[in-house]
């Protein structure tokens, strides 16, 4: 079970909650809602003018709203903000939207009731995904698009997944016996104002991409030990004295895996160096995994970051309007995490390219065929590595440093930061299937040769895969093998 408290969110957890775990609300985080939604209270009671609680939005927030009229200020909020178009977010960042979103209010800065987040997280318990188009947010004031479709299942409106279905939420809600919510005052603008998209996307982005650079090892090693590479690169000495730990990390990870090899090579045996895409693995890798600490750092952050607006504290004496919910420090997060995951897949792609091409192929056959002229082995493939990291740079390009009025220009400064998750998340799936190009290409190699003389770490490995995609003797549909390859992958039980 994951307790959440507003504070100590973390990516493991979010893992946890992805694969099936639980969640629920911690006792002392109930007393700073409760608190905050009492200060709400007040403030209608009173007739303040507080933005969002008494006045309309945006660009309306001079508009007064009388006491009676607060609730429905806010289900119109939702409804007229419900505005997003394309394919839906998959039900796993869909999750992880609904988690965020009640984290943050459990700060208990936001002056929403309780049974608002409780009926979030019913929504995580019970695997009841609301349908939320995946374009259309800005990123400030937050994810307003995609959140306000959040919030319309909240209250039986909207459409939600369940068990694979696609319902409208009403009849869902009826027949799991679930009372939607009726919104009041700031619980409209509690939802979504707020950057739960894009860190949602960026959360399971992270995942993935983190994942990506532990297979990156284990795949590299194969291609490394067809081409009989030089293994004295990894030694320790010559990463201490750089000084990045995560370059001394990598290396000494290669060096377990390819221990006991009885393919790799030592200096001047075959030849004096190797090729940049082989020699410089571990300071290239290095520093993607120092993008993908920083990445990770700013995440955690924003997942236990109160984005609203207003924000409440004092017990309610101190109620401002200001700019938590503008996505800038996640958009930098997410281009920053597009250039490692470019960066896997570039390198990759060189040396698939020492593997296929005859020239630097270590004598094995031109493009590992068969039959060469006859068959084209896997010639194609190095077509489609090079196209998927042709597209990624093209995706590469920052979303954060764009910018459109909106609000007739009093929001006239966003962050694009939904849309550079997305792009790195499009990214991350490109580099997976250019490894997955790597993996099936290395281990033909490694076939053509000896695969017994692996390390043993890596014919562990080998084994595994080959339990789900064999060797080929002749050309056939390769385009199933890399798709198996993938699927393969993203399986695997790998980390550092």
């Amino acid at each position: 079970m994951i307790i959440l408290d507003g504070h100590s969110l973390t990516i493991e957890k979010c893992k946890k909650i992805l694969t099936g775990e639980k969640v629920r609300i911690s006792e002392q985080a109930i007393e700073k809602v409760n608190t905050s939604r009492k200060a709400v209270e007040k403030i209608v009671d009173e007739d303040r003018v507080v933005y969002g609680i008494t006045t309309g939005f945006g660009l309306f927030c001079n508009v007064l709203i009388d006491s009676d009229k607060t609730g429905e200020l806010q289900i119109n909020l939702i409804r007229s903000h419900a505005v997003g178009v394309g394919e839906p977010f998959n039900e796993e960042i869909t999750k992880l939207m609904l988690v965020l979103r009640a984290n943050a209010l459990l700060k208990g800065h936001s002056g929403v009731r309780i049974e608002v987040i409780e009926q979030l997280l019913k929504f995580v318990n019970m695997d009841i995904y609301p349908v939320i188009p995946c374009k259309g947010s800005l990123g400030a004031s937050g994810d307003l698009a995609p959140l306000s479709h959040l919030a319309l299942s909240l209250i039986g409106e909207g459409f939600v997944k369940y068990n694979g279905v696609t319902y409208p939420t009403d009849e869902l809600l009826q027949k799991l016996n679930i009372t939607p919510i009726k919104l009041q005052a700031k619980e409209g603008l509690g939802l979504i104002n707020g950057t739960q998209a894009m860190t949602a996307v960026g959360v399971l982005a992270y995942i993935h991409g983190e994942k990506l650079a532990y297979l990156s090892e284990y795949i590299s090693s194969f291609t490394m030990q067809a081409l009989e590479s030089i293994i004295d690169v990894f030694d320790e000495e010559i990463h201490i004295s750089r000084g990045y730990q995560e370059q001394i990390d990598v290396a000494k990870r290669f060096r377990n895996i390819l221990n006991n090899s009885k393919l790799m090579t030592r200096q001047g045996e075959l030849r004096v160096q190797d090729a940049y895409s082989i020699r410089c693995v571990p300071q290239v890798h290095g520093a993607c995994f120092q993008a993908l600490n920083y990445v990770k750092e700013k995440l955690e952050i924003e997942m236990n970051a109160s984005t609203d607006n207003p924000l409440i504290f004092d017990d309610g004496n101190k109620v401002i309007s200001a700019g938590n919910f503008h996505g800038e420090p996640i958009a930098f997060a997410m281009d920053f995490l597009k250039l490692p995951m470019c960066e896997l897949a570039n390198i990759s792609e060189r040396r698939i390219e020492r593997l296929v091409n005859p020239a630097l192929n270590n004598d094995f056959p031109g493009f590992l065929s068969n039959k060469e002229g006859l068959e084209s082995g896997a010639m194609i493939l190095q077509y489609s590595a090079a196209s998927l990291v042709s597209e990624n740079k093209t995706l590469a390009h920052p979303a954060s440093v764009d910018s459109i009025p909106s609000s007739a220009n009093q929001e006239d400064h966003v962050s694009m930061g939904t849309i550079a998750a997305r792009h790195a998340l499009e990214i991350i799936e490109n580099s997976y299937n250019v490894l997955a190009i790597e993996l099936f290409c290395s281990a033909q190699a490694v076939h053509l040769m000896d695969s017994n003389k692996l390390s043993p770490i890596s014919q562990k490995f080998y084994d595994e895969y080959r339990e789900k995609v064999q060797h080929f003797e002749k050309d056939r549909m390769f385009s199933i093998d890399i798709n198996k390859t993938n699927e393969f992958m993203k399986s695997c039980d790998i980390s550092g």
